[in-house]
């Protein structure tokens, strides 16, 4: 990959894009993980405003020493950076005293791990619009449109995707440029969606080389039985997950009216 000149192509495309929206700049949920470190990054590079945002709900010690690391850097770097801190543990908590916690305790704790996310979108969108910002989302390609490895109308909920193009080691290449601290680049992906330090290769099963693996031998039209041992479970892993999240990917569904029913 053409490393600079993807950066530089990034950095266009999100100028001419807010320029031609008529707006002042970005917003961008900071996380303390690659994704949003580069993201944000490349916001930065415009030249517009960006107002990076911590949205800790129960968040991981390490996540935010991270985030904290990367706005310094950040903000030292470039004079368009700005940054709030929003603690969002006492809306998530409030929201848990007014909802049924019944049921099986895993799917409860997916459902809060959605609301996590859901709450940050509804965050980033009060100060898009009070300040005339477009949210930027962090996704990648091996996330957005591999597994779909996100949540619907949570970090999923976006005005534009920079970097949902790259796989995860394409976002790695950019960082190295981009100097994102190395203990961003060191850590274990994770959502933060938990309140632990747990990493995305725990919740998935498989890592992210391993996925992106997975997903080339789609493209090429390989099945389940070309492979064997920790390929074939990784292929499965990948199917399946792609099979389901598939909701995520496709536009919603419309039930289209014949047109004599409308007359």
């Amino acid at each position: 990959m053409q490393t600079e000149k993807v950066v530089h192509h990034i950095v266009k495309w999100l100028k001419d894009y807010a320029l031609n929206a008529k707006v002042n700049g970005f917003v961008v949920g900071i996380s303390g993980g690659i994704d949003s470190a580069v993201t944000s990054t490349l916001c930065a590079k415009t030249g517009l405003e960006v107002l990076c945002l911590e949205m800790p709900i129960h968040q991981a010690t390490s996540h935010v020493t991270r985030a904290q690391e990367h706005l310094a850097q950040l903000k030292a770097n470039y004079n368009n950076v700005s940054d709030l801190r929003t603690d969002l543990t006492p809306v998530f908590e409030e929201f848990k005293t007014e909802v049924s916690l019944d049921g099986e305790q895993a799917i409860v704790d997916m459902a809060l791990a959605n609301t996590r996310a859901r709450l940050r979108m509804t965050t980033l969108y009060y100060y898009a619009g009070l300040k005339k910002l477009l949210v930027a989302g962090t996704g990648n390609k091996i996330e957005d449109f591999g597994v779909g490895f996100y949540t619907k109308y949570g970090d999923g909920g976006v005005d534009l995707s920079p970097i949902a193009d790259l796989l995860k080691s394409e976002v790695y290449e950019l960082a190295e440029i981009l100097n994102v601290p190395e203990s961003i680049m060191k850590a274990a992906p994770s959502d933060g969606l938990f309140g632990d330090a747990r990493s995305d290769e725990d919740q998935i099963g498989a890592s992210y080389p391993e996925l992106e693996w997975a997903m080339k031998m789609v493209e090429e039209h390989k099945t389940e039985s070309d492979f064997e041992d920790r390929q074939k479970e990784v292929f499965k892993i990948y199917k399946r997950l792609n099979t389901a999240n598939k909701h995520k990917m496709n536009p919603i569904p419309i039930c289209m009216i014949p047109n004599n029913l409308k007359q």
